[in-house]
């Protein structure tokens, strides 16, 4: 789904944290993250305490940044992806 065509992500954003559901669990949270909660994991300067840790969930590792959500600023990126959140949501 994501393009890879951005290399990295914009530093400090964290909106992949804290937009989307995780239902695998994740370290600090045993029954994983609720959608537009903050991930226990991300600091207070929006970073990955686990990145490039083991610990790290695969679905973190496999989501990349694409340059329709990354690259126009954190807030866009946090509303873009609550967006798809919640128009994926299967009830």
């Amino acid at each position: 789904m994501l393009n890879e065509s951005v290399q990295v992500c914009e530093v400090g954003c964290g909106a992949c944290c804290i937009a989307p559901s995780i239902t695998s669990p994740i370290p600090g949270m045993p029954n994983g993250k609720p959608a537009g909660v903050r991930c226990i994991n991300l600091t207070v300067n929006n970073h990955c305490s686990l990145f490039g840790s083991n610990e790290r969930p695969e679905i973190c590792n496999n989501f990349k940044p694409d340059v329709e959500i990354c690259s126009k600023g954190a807030l866009n990126a946090l509303s873009q992806l609550t967006f798809l959140e919640k128009i994926t949501i299967v009830k």
